[in-house]
């Protein structure tokens, strides 16, 4: 087994961050998601250096019967060395060029320390806002896992636009995790977890092992990354970790560069920083509505619709909508603010298009075939389709 029982004796002298952690050793699935940095830590190429560490804690958890996804940044920067760019920031398309060579030898990295098959599953943010092709990536990964297969998930950075970019893999990967059900999420980085303050800064930082609930003094502690080749900060990470802790998963980041992280961990030791999984408490659609869609638009709603939402369970009437902003059609997602305060309290699923809305904003639905010449629905968003923010 992964992880081996300790003491009775034993348990008693673990901090709480490690009995938070015993709790989690008969984790069945997890994801972990490996960064740039340790795919390719000189900027240039990838780098067995750190990949086959990770890759041998891998091979130990399918070893033990542990079901693994690896979510895997570093195409960019196994392609960029082929790409000259001479601003601090290449364009759009280089990136997507250095992607198009940089994801095989990503792939071959991983795949020389397999002897099982790796599968390779590339997707952008639109595969993950169709319902059905949400479920289809679920349904492929259960059944490349049931074949012992290791899925390897990177974004589509070849091809996607930054319309349809998940926006970066600390993000992809708890989406992932959150729709293959994972027990567990791993977050490798460049970073020992969270601190109090930036440890390359201020020598007085305080590593903070346990994070019993994301809240806004914990997101005050989030930097920005410097690494132009990659995207996450500890921001990103953070968002990650909500987004994962939300639905049940609880989720460690953690230094992958040091190979006594796996060891500590595979001993049931506490290493990085733990995010306690929180209660779920949404559905799995309105769980992906909240973190897996981006929102095309915003519908601002007067104080009685506001407090029909918050307080009656009401859903979105056209009677209580004063303004909208956006473009968007029938089916996308939209921020719901209130108009007095500017505040969101809700997102979900518009049953109409903006240009409709404009239409028939502030009217009763009684009025929608005088108006518009049809009923599709009699609410603007239903309440099955809306989650409160």
């Amino acid at each position: 087994m992964i992880f081996f029982l300790l003491s009775v004796t034993r348990m008693k002298e673990l901090t709480s961050s490690q009995k938070t952690i015993m709790n989690y050793q008969d984790s069945t699935r997890i994801v972990i998601k490996v960064g740039s940095a340790l795919i390719a830590p000189s900027g240039a190429g990838c780098n067995a250096k750190h990949t086959l560490p990770i890759a041998r804690f891998i091979h130990q958890c399918q070893e033990d019967g542990k079901q693994v996804i690896l979510v895997s940044s570093g195409s960019v920067a196994a392609g960029q060395q082929h790409i000259p760019f001479y601003t601090s920031q290449p364009s759009l398309a280089q990136k997507q060029a250095m992607a198009a060579i940089g994801q095989n030898a990503m792939m071959a990295n991983w795949m020389r320390f397999f002897d099982n098959p790796c599968a390779q599953i590339l997707m952008t943010h639109a595969d993950l806002h169709d319902r059905e092709g949400y479920i289809n990536i679920r349904n492929t990964i259960n059944e490349l896992l049931t074949n012992n297969v290791l899925p390897i998930v990177n974004e589509n950075d070849s091809v996607a636009t930054e319309e349809l970019k998940v926006g970066d893999n600390d993000r992809l990967a708890a989406m992932v995790a959150i729709l293959t059900n994972s027990d567990l999420f791993l977050i490798c980085s460049d970073v020992d977890g969270l601190f109090t303050s930036d440890p390359n800064i201020d020598k007085k930082a305080q590593h903070i092992p346990l994070v019993e609930e994301i809240n806004s003094k914990i997101f005050a502690l989030a930097g920005d990354t410097t690494n132009h080749l990659a995207i996450g900060g500890m921001r990103t990470k953070l968002e990650a970790a909500i987004k994962a802790t939300s639905n049940g998963i609880a989720t460690i980041l953690f230094q992958g560069s040091l190979i006594q992280n796996f060891e500590s961990f595979i001993k049931g030791s506490s290493i990085g920083t733990l995010f306690k999984a929180q209660s779920k408490t949404l559905s799995d659609k309105k769980h992906w509505v909240k973190h897996t869609l981006n929102s095309k638009g915003v519908i601002e709603i007067d104080a009685g619709a506001v407090e029909a939402i918050l307080n009656n369970g009401a859903s979105l009437l056209s009677i209580g909508i004063s303004r909208v902003t956006g473009e968007f059609e029938r089916g996308d997602a939209v921020d719901i603010h209130c108009q007095q305060t500017g505040n969101i309290i809700a997102k979900g699923l518009c049953q109409y298009s903006r240009t409709t809305i404009e239409q028939i904003k502030g009217q009763h639905s009684e009025n929608f075939e005088k108006i518009i010449g049809y009923i599709d629905s009699d609410v603007i968003v239903k309440r099955d389709d809306l989650v409160l923010v």
